[in-house]
């Protein structure tokens, strides 16, 4: 029952070259910086990420975007990040975007095994009809395009199906876990944090603070230790490193 294991390298020892990953946080939020970093040093790629974002300033699934170590992304927002931008138009990225409550329930389904499930989500437009660009050619043409969905009526109203999504493994940070994998998150650092980590077949937790069995109330359990099959516990520097995207003051 004891899941704790000592390093971050250790952790990710047997994620290969071309593993899909889900991965936890939404911007600078919530983002398991410490599993991707071991990641990056073990030097494996052609990934297929699902997450939220594909990191920003140089941080998160950033620093495997920057070396070319990312295949495909599935998520909603690409954002500011230039360098994602470049490699999405250039045709050296792979990219289904998805809305962001399809792609949060995507991977809700896949965990609870659901295969898949019908949204209003996307009927109208594109999502559904197909025709999205996927990959580019690099020279403005599209290389690769999404295909078309089932889209069926319920009580007069139009939904599209969309499938669950699972993933080889899954990376997420809590703010608390014990040994036997139960997790608590720290507001809205919890974002995609639990969907991820329940779309993995194997799932990777890192904590900022790591306590024994017993020390979590059950009823404060934001995501059971079924989901989790090891933790890291965070060095006080780590868990303190902690960017922020879009710095604001109050008047």
């Amino acid at each position: 029952m004891d899941k704790v294991v000592a390093t971050a390298l250790e952790a990710v020892a047997d994620v290969p070259d071309g593993a899909s990953l889900a991965v936890g946080g939404f911007g600078l939020s919530g983002v398991p910086n410490v599993l991707i970093q071991a990641v990056y040093e073990r030097g494996v790629s052609g990934l297929g990420v699902v997450s939220n974002n594909c990191g920003a300033m140089e941080s998160g699934l950033a620093v495997l975007l920057a070396a070319g170590r990312i295949a495909r992304v599935t998520g909603s927002y690409i954002g500011a990040n230039k360098e994602f931008a470049r490699q999405y138009l250039a045709g050296e990225l792979e990219v289904e975007l998805i809305p962001q409550g399809t792609l949060a329930e995507r991977l809700r389904a896949g965990g609870a095994g659901i295969p898949a499930f019908y949204t209003p989500a996307g009927v109208g437009t594109q999502v559904a009809e197909g025709g999205l660009p996927w990959r580019y050619d690099g020279s403005g043409g599209v290389a690769l395009a999404s295909p078309a969905k089932e889209v069926r009526e319920f009580d007069g109203v139009e939904y599209v199906l969309e499938r669950g999504i699972r993933t080889d493994f899954a990376l997420v940070r809590a703010a608390r876990g014990d040994r036997h994998g139960n997790l608590v998150f720290n507001k809205s650092a919890r974002n995609f944090n639990p969907l991820a980590a329940m779309a993995g077949r194997v799932t990777v937790a890192e904590v900022e603070e790591l306590v024994e069995p017993g020390a979590i109330d059950p009823d404060a359990v934001q995501l059971p230790g079924v989901f989790v099959q090891r933790v890291i516990a965070l060095t006080p520097e780590q868990a303190a490193d902690k960017k922020i995207e879009q710095r604001t003051v109050s008047s």
